[in-house]
């Protein structure tokens, strides 16, 4: 019997599984739960209709952003500046400027997780996590743990909203309504919910683990579908789960205290203390991951500006300042948490659209980029109709994200 442990089907198989991984805890994160609340308060049941728009542009964006990236062969950067020269370095700084802003909103996160787990101060919370998410980072050992227990509290997360979904009783028959004939439609709560899950680095994390992993080339175009549509099921359950669990808390007459942490006050109305507490702890392993995979991610297009910040200790060093200067930002300013987590989706809402439609050109006009590769027409149509409605969005709701920082 072979023993060899560098089979190239498993190592990319536990490639795909990671990209996935990967693209599902970047779009399930504080950002998407607190935006999700933020605007469930708000807009009530007919938010349902913004949760189905970020599935479906969700969908588009994934599948034509890893079908381009992994049969290239090339990172997004790259693609933009083969397009156009120049291109890929405003693309590269938009990406680690979104990085950032998304960055201080994850350590914002993990302040409001502590917060409701242990009652600790939004900002020392966000301190103390920056330094242990630098920890994570820096010791292999740490990370390896984190990773199992993240799998764990990701588990707990979907059972205790699934319960909250169950015991607050939500108007079902009205949600489902709403989603597709709803009373209000707010672009700018479109934009955020969709910047919060696809947008900013989100949008080529998972693609961009894949090339990391050596997964590119035509020929894996199938295992790569597979994956995209795959964490676009599994984020997109959870996004109408925890629609509904917040929707039966306001349904049920609670007033969303949304200038604080808001989702907590809804899980705690529904499950007690307990409740707040595992949400508290869930919310903050959410953060701290995030924290990492976001630095690591936007790190990554350094490589635009400079080769030799994207390898060995130059990287690791860029990566620990990153979070470092994440951290010191959010200790600075006086926004709320939940308002940078608000602003941190609309933002990276507003820079989707610029790569989304630099790589579908990629698609469109240059198919020596792709290897010949005949891409599917459809896929194509779907794509430039989610960029034009994404560039609409962007544009009508611009000014209303920004004054999202006065929350």
């Amino acid at each position: 019997m072979s023993t060899d442990v560098t089979n190239p089907a498993r190592t990319r198989r536990t490639a795909l599984i990671g990209a996935i991984f990967l693209m599902a805890t970047s779009a399930i994160g504080p950002g998407f739960i607190t935006q999700t609340t933020t605007f469930t308060a708000k807009l009530g049941a007919a938010f349902a209709f913004g949760i189905l728009v970020s599935i479906l542009v969700d969908f588009v964006v994934q599948m034509n952003i890893w079908r381009i990236i992994s049969i290239s062969g090339r990172r997004a950067h790259e693609i933009a500046n083969a397009v156009v020269p120049g291109a890929g370095h405003l693309l590269a700084a938009l990406v680690i400027l979104g990085g950032l802003v998304f960055n201080i909103g994850n350590v914002a996160g993990s302040g409001l997780g502590l917060n409701a787990a242990l009652g600790l101060d939004p900002k020392l919370g966000g301190a103390i996590s920056a330094l242990i998410a630098i920890v994570i980072f820096a010791v292999k050992r740490a990370g390896l743990a984190m990773d199992r227990l993240l799998i764990v509290l990701g588990l707990v997360m979907i059972v205790l909203t699934v319960y909250v979904a169950v015991v607050s009783g939500p108007p079902v028959g009205t949600a489902l309504k709403q989603t597709v004939l709803p009373d209000h439609i707010d672009f700018a709560a479109i934009t955020t919910i969709v910047g919060g899950t696809v947008g900013g680095y989100i949008t080529y994390s998972g693609a961009h683990r894949l090339l990391d992993s050596g997964t590119a080339g035509p020929e894996h175009i199938r295992e790569v579908t597979r994956g995209a549509l795959t964490g676009i099921a599994v984020t997109g359950l959870m996004r109408f789960v925890l629609f509904l669990a917040i929707l039966g808390v306001v349904a049920g007459g609670v007033a969303l205290d949304t200038s604080g942490n808001a989702t907590a006050q809804a899980f705690r109305s529904a499950a007690g203390e307990f409740g707040e507490r595992a949400f508290g702890i869930v919310l903050w392993a959410a953060a701290i991951t995030s924290v990492v995979g976001a630095a690591f991610t936007s790190v990554s297009f350094f490589n635009a500006f400079s080769p030799k910040l994207t390898a060995g200790r130059p990287r690791s060093w860029a990566t620990v300042a990153f979070i470092a200067v994440s951290a010191a930002v959010y200790l600075l300013i006086g926004t709320a948490p939940s308002a940078l987590l608000v602003f941190a989706g609309g933002f990276n809402g507003l820079i989707l659209p610029i790569g989304f439609t630099i790589l579908l050109y990629a698609a469109w006009r240059r198919r020596e980029l792709l290897q010949g590769y005949a891409y599917p027409v459809w896929l194509l149509v779907l794509g430039a109709a989610v960029a034009a409605l994404t560039w609409y969005m962007g544009i009508t709701s611009a000014r209303t994200i920004f004054d999202y920082l006065a929350g």
